[in-house]
């Protein structure tokens, strides 16, 4: 039996549980036994993260070296690696060796035009497209989708170039931007990390975005894709 290991916790907007939860049944019947872990310091464990197949994590906090250590030593041994929007993008923010891991850092979602903000969560909630690029159209992960569009958090990366983007959303530069043209972020990517594979997604705010129909599929593809192959 495969072993998965979901990593959760941090900020309950972002439902950590309930988003990964929504995941459990599919990889159960995929053969995956599933751990859980409240704090990242589970990485550190090199005994337990030997037999580890597939980290799911979304968790913000902030993580210590040991642990940091332990998770790019695991991927870079095999463990796969996914995860979704702040639940990979946001935590661990004192770690350049976590970012190098990954290849993107968040850095802003704007929102809504001022006079329009009432103050609550939903000011940065806007319609944007997710574009599949040409790489995209034809990986195993993506492949037979086509462009859609979310109301959600649009995630603005700064980013490597060490990446396969297989989407992008373009931040749109209106009336009281300071930038003056559109801006691309990769949306969805796979990475090659030693012999471990890494797949990110950027949307996935809350369990709604999650389990929009596309969404729900392509982490599932990016789970199998990513899990180590034994």
């Amino acid at each position: 039996m495969k072993k998965a290991l979901f990593v959760r916790g941090g900020r309950p907007a972002h439902q950590p549980i309930e988003t990964t939860e929504h995941f459990r049944p599919f990889l159960e019947s995929e053969g995956f036994e599933i751990s859980v872990s409240d704090s990242p310091k589970i990485y550190s464990d090199a005994v337990f993260m030997a037999s580890v197949d597939l980290i799911i994590q979304c968790i913000e906090s902030e993580i210590d070296e040991s642990s940091v250590h332990g998770l790019t030593h695991a991927v870079a041994n095999g463990t796969g690696f996914i995860g979704w929007h702040g639940g990979v993008l946001v935590g661990f923010t004192q770690s350049e060796s976590y970012y190098q891991l990954i290849g993107a850092k968040f850095v802003a979602h704007p929102g809504k035009p001022e006079e329009m903000r009432t103050g609550g969560e939903d000011d940065f909630f806007i319609r944007h497209t997710i574009d599949f690029t040409e790489a995209g159209k034809v990986d195993e992960i993506t492949k037979g989708f086509q462009n859609f569009e979310l109301t959600t958090e649009q995630y603005w990366l700064l980013t490597d170039s060490y990446m396969k983007v297989l989407a992008t959303t373009t931040q749109s530069s209106t009336s009281g931007n300071p930038w003056k043209s559109p801006v691309i972020s990769p949306a969805i990517w796979t990475r090659q990390w030693g012999e471990g594979r890494i797949f990110i997604c950027s949307p996935g705010h809350n369990l709604e975005v999650v389990s929009h129909p596309i969404i729900t599929q392509i982490i599932r593809n990016g789970a199998i894709w990513a899990s180590r192959s034994r």
